[in-house]
């Protein structure tokens, strides 16, 4: 498992930990034991890949970054590569010259990508260097640019401001950091002048966006058990955030929803997950850490539904996909669901290998990268 500094002990734990429940996702299992074959037929999924593109091999974590017409994607290597979100065509490709750790986050003007020495890489969206500027250690997540903002996390359990302009430091969160962690790179999310993100111990924190003053701090998941490694209960999902909830999910802990603007609890429910949550108007749906796809009622957490085919098959986070829900498994796999009532629809192979992090959504496509370096944008057919 890459990006874990090796003068880090409790980051070295935490690889252990990973290593049980993701190590099938993140290529560094320690047994041999291999996922479930799938069935040998199965239906075709209804859905069509509208484009593919080729970008570089990426570590876990690097996801597209959506913004406009474009879908910015980076490589581990260093390379940053802006594809037409329509076709799929390169519109431009910089070079970072070192390789990332973290990346890319984009808005209208600024692509921004991190490094594992705390380095964080501004460039405007034709691809011209804007700026470089140092943080306090390795970028784990995406940066979230917005407000001309840019907001990294970094593997010292900090989360970082920066001015969109030239790189300069506007504010610094630092929370306590428990012994031991799992690795948070889904990053953060920002609403309405807020900045929605997880973190180690299980809270799930509202911050302004402006100034980092902390709005509201609410436990998503309590730490159980008797060792370190059993009270692992971080929040690793990006918030999921709505006009009137934001909700989270925990490694070994519970999905938890919140009111937005007082961080009010609204419901819970005991389903440990590290990969994802998605929403649409009336259901949440997230794969637990087994492989299992749940549909949950938006507004009680009531179960829906629940499909167990994918059961140790490492599913990705769930995403939408025109009226249906899809989820990529550990050989590559696009799965499709009935969101009305969970059945299954079909499979649609890709390039054998994972998902890097959660698939998103933009319009009527599913877009992900996967650990072989290639993009995919999916729609319904």
């Amino acid at each position: 498992m890459t990006g874990f500094p090796r003068t880090s002990p409790w980051l070295l734990a935490a690889t252990v930990a990973l290593a049980v429940m993701l190590g099938a996702v993140a290529g560094c299992s320690s047994s041999n034991k291999k996922p479930p074959k799938l069935v040998d037929t199965a239906p075709a999924a209804p859905v069509a890949i509208a484009w593919r593109a080729n970008t570089g091999n990426a570590a876990l974590g690097f996801a597209p970054a959506i913004a406009g017409n474009a879908v910015y994607v980076a490589s581990s290597r260093g390379q940053i590569t802006s594809l037409d979100i329509d076709s799929g065509r390169t519109l431009w490709r910089a070079d970072a010259d070192m390789p990332l750790s973290a990346g890319p986050g984009a808005d209208a003007t600024i692509v921004a990508v991190g490094t594992s020495r705390g380095e964080v890489l501004a460039f405007d969206t034709g691809g011209k260097p804007l700026w470089r500027t140092k943080v306090s250690s390795e970028v784990i997540a995406p940066p979230t640019v917005a407000n001309d903002l840019v907001v990294v996390e970094t593997a010292d359990n900090r989360v970082h401001g920066l001015n969109g302009s030239d790189g300069a430091a506007k504010w610094m969160l630092q929370r306590n950091v428990p012994p031991l962690i799992v690795r948070n790179t889904q990053g953060a999310v920002t609403s309405r002048g807020g900045l929605f993100f997880g973190t180690a111990g299980g809270r799930l924190l509202a911050v302004d966006l402006a100034s980092g003053n902390t709005a509201w701090d609410v436990a998503v998941a309590t730490p159980k058990g008797t060792t370190e490694l059993e009270r692992i209960a971080d929040v690793t999902s990006r918030p999921l955030v709505e006009e009137k909830q934001v909700c989270a999910a925990a490694f070994q802990g519970r999905i938890s929803c919140v009111e937005i603007m007082q961080g009010t609890l609204l419901w819970t429910r005991d389903i440990p997950s590290y990969s994802g949550i998605v929403a649409d108007e009336t259901h949440l749906y997230v794969s637990d850490d087994k492989g299992v796809v749940h549909a949950l009622d938006k507004q009680t957490g009531a179960s829906i539904w629940k499909n167990d085919l994918l059961n140790g098959r490492w599913p990705s986070g769930p995403q939408l996909i025109g009226h249906n829900i899809g989820v990529i498994d550990i050989d590559g796999y696009l799965h499709v669901f009935a969101a009305e009532n969970g059945q299954y629809l079909g499979r649609l192979p890709t390039d054998g290998s994972p998902v890097t992090v959660q698939p998103q959504s933009d319009d009527n496509q599913m877009i992900w990268q996967s650990k072989e370096g290639n993009v995919f944008a999916v729609v319904p057919r």
